[in-house]
This record gives C-alpha cells, structure tokens and sequence, in this order.
C-alpha cells in the first residue's frame, strides 16, 4: 500500500497595511471605490438612484487627499496579500487630536480581518502623529462602520465640526503607545 503524498499546508493571505502616497495610482483606485459605495448608498436610500456620473467625478476630483499627507497626515493602504484592499486615513486637527477619514475595505475583501487590523494601523498612526484622542464623523446608514467603532472603543461625541453627510461623532482615547 502506498501513501498519499503530504499536502503542502496553505496559509491564508494576510493583511498588511503601509503607508501610502495619497496621489499615487492605487490610493486614486481605493478612493474612487470608496466615494462610489457611500455615495451611491445615500443616493439609492434618498432618491432611489445612484450617483450622477459628473458629479461622481466632481467629488472624486474636489477631495485630494492632500490633507492625509505628512506630517501632520498619513494614508494607510491594506493589502490583502498583494491586493490593494483598503484605506484608513488619519490627519491632525490639532496637536492632541487626529480625525480617521475613509475607512474602507473592498467589497470582495469583507470579512476577512481587513477592518479590525487597518482600525488599529490608523491609532497607532494617529499615536506616531502626537495624537491623544481620535475621532471621526459618519452617516446612520453606514450601520456596519458603527459597528466597527463601536466595537473597537469608540464613542459617540458632540459633533466637532460640520459636514453635509455627518450625523454621527465618534471618539476614542489612545492609550500611551507600549514600550
């Protein structure tokens, strides 16, 4: 009787999660997926339609990026194994507290870990930029996103600033980096 030969045991892809230029191809990609799912989810709850190509592109165009930028900003990029499969940004409103902007993982990727992990990588930015507390605004439909933050230590706040499309505030304490 012969054996079997041995499977070779496979590893599941893994997240890693890097700095990445805000204008650079990939960043533009993510971007784009992003604005087009929250955009299209306000418009086919509001008006039963999905975004108006022009202005898809207006907005595309109007929001740079810039802001994520050193040094007082950073985009993350997660990649699942060799995909680009996410986004978190993290910019300074002030000395003490950073803002989390486009949280992000790719349809395709949902459920794989990518969230909890690019969560973290963005604190941990957000501890490297000097910040003490983090905060964020969001919409009530984005029920999964609340659920994140909230299952990660996030609060609801007062609001601290306006924005068209904002109706809830998050923050979050960050505790001292460890040694």
């Amino acid at each position: 009787m012969t054996e079997a030969p041995a499977r070779a045991a496979t590893r599941p892809a893994a997240w890693i999660i890097a700095p990445e230029a805000y204008d650079s191809a990939v960043a533009a990609a993510l971007w784009r997926a992003y604005y087009t799912e929250v955009s299209d989810r306000w418009y086919l709850l509001h008006e039963g339609r999905t975004t108006d190509p022009d202005e898809l592109e207006r907005e595309i165009a109007a929001e740079s990026g810039a802001d994520l930028a050193p040094p007082h900003g950073v985009l993350l990029v997660a990649r699942y194994g060799d995909e680009p499969g996410g986004t978190a940004g993290v910019r300074l409103l002030d000395p003490a507290t950073a803002e989390l902007k486009r949280v992000f993982v790719r349809e395709d990727l949902r459920g794989k870990g990518g969230a909890p992990v690019l969560l973290a990588a963005a604190e941990d930015a957000a501890r490297a930029l000097g910040a003490e507390r983090l905060v964020l605004d969001t919409r009530t439909d984005l029920v999964e996103a609340r659920a994140l933050y909230t299952r990660h230590g996030y609060e609801e706040i007062e609001p601290y600033a306006e924005s068209a499309y904002a109706e809830h505030w998050y923050g979050k304490r960050l505790a001292p980096a460890e040694a």
